[in-house]
């Protein structure tokens, strides 16, 4: 099946005041479903285009990786990884109660 056939994949909100939120050169591929990309929290290893604010924050500014229909899998395919973060993140804050 072609990524053009999974429209479970792709999801795109031309009326959002923000859209799009990054600055693309192809904005009619351009990708709604992860407005807030799933591998924010993986810090480093998330794969895509960011750097650190002076503020410590990511920022994400100049990544298109959650907005490429092509990427869907790509993300889909780590939540395994993040939701071993959200364990690990769980189990210590059961150590500081």
């Amino acid at each position: 099946m072609s990524e053009q056939t999974k429209h479970y994949a792709f999801f795109q909100n031309t009326l959002c005041e923000y859209f799009p939120c990054h600055v693309t050169d192809d904005p009619e591929h351009f990708n709604c479903l992860f407005c807030y990309c799933p591998l924010y929290a993986l810090g480093k290893r998330c794969g895509g285009n960011f750097r650190y604010s002076e503020k410590g924050y990511k920022d994400c500014t100049n990544c298109l990786v959650p907005h490429r229909p092509e990427n869907y899998e790509k993300i889909t395919g780590r939540y395994a990884e993040i939701m071993a973060l959200v364990r690990e993140n769980d189990a210590k804050a059961e150590k500081e109660k």
